[in-house]
């Protein structure tokens, strides 16, 4: 009896060597899978009432988030694939996750208003999301408007959406008035990140910072790193307030930009 012939993939022939992918087109979608795996875990720590590393998790994710596509443009491994990746990892990274583990932390103490709050926040996250990939093709947008955001960030909304829980871990009591009015909270954040609020990236332009200010800008980096891991939750606590004062002064520096391009403008029709 002949033996079985040697299996062969669907399509392939003979002689003909399977088409090999590069590691480096590869790398940044591990690096976006195990953001989800972050996320995910975060959720279930929180279903566990393990809250601390809950939203330790959720860090990670945002922090794995902000490498993958860097990494990718320094590999030149940018691809369609991975950009649609990344966008659905963003939804469970900033949207569900930080939704589930707000609610069961603490929305859940103001009932169905809770589950509304957190469901609207993670909504609001998909449309955000869903506006930005548009807006990145849009071919008539000028050049400038690429160093704003329209609207909070999904990573920054998922920052400033947990900062009950933050405070939580500082000792804020968790009674039904504080449900309700974190719930308020979820609420605002989610019109945040829909709204056409002009939030400064910085990712275009700004990129040369004078030569003396490296160094303090270097020290000023470590010190809030040392702040992070010597007083984490004081630290998270600050960064999401201090990125809630920033939010005026970014729509007052649009609107001196659009000003000024007003009158360039102007100057060039005349």
């Amino acid at each position: 009896m002949a033996p079985f012939p040697p299996f062969e993939p669907h399509g392939a022939r003979r002689g003909q060597r399977l088409r090999e992918i590069p590691l480096r087109l590869v790398l940044p979608n591990l690096i976006t899978v195990m953001a989800v795996c972050a996320g995910l875990s975060g959720v279930r720590l929180a279903f566990e009432q393990r809250y601390e590393l809950a939203v330790a998790m959720v860090l990670i994710a945002a922090l794995l988030d902000a490498v993958d596509g860097r990494i990718a443009r320094m590999l030149k491994a940018t691809s369609k694939f991975g950009a649609q990746m990344d966008s659905l990892a963003d939804i469970v990274n900033f949207g569900v996750a930080p939704a589930l583990v707000l609610y069961v932390y603490l929305l859940d103490r103001a009932g169905a208003f809770g589950w509304i709050a957190a469901l609207l926040f993670a909504i609001a996250c998909c449309l955000r999301l869903a506006r930005f990939n548009v807006m990145l093709e849009d071919p008539n947008r000028p050049a400038w408007q690429g160093d704003y955001f329209v609207g909070v960030p999904a990573p920054a909304g998922a920052l400033l959406v947990l900062l009950p829980v933050y405070m939580g871990f500082l000792g804020m009591p968790l009674v039904v008035s504080t449900a309700f009015g974190a719930s308020a909270f979820a609420v605002v954040v989610a019109l945040l990140m829909v709204s056409r609020l002009p939030v400064y990236s910085g990712k275009t332009s700004g990129t040369r910072i004078r030569r003396d200010a490296v160094m303090p800008m270097m020290l000023g980096m470590v010190l809030y790193v040392a702040l992070l891991f010597s007083y984490t939750w004081h630290t998270m606590a600050a960064t999401a307030l201090a990125y809630l004062a920033f939010l005026p002064f970014s729509w007052r520096a649009y609107a001196r930009r659009v000003a000024k391009e007003e009158v360039a403008a102007s100057d060039e029709g005349e």
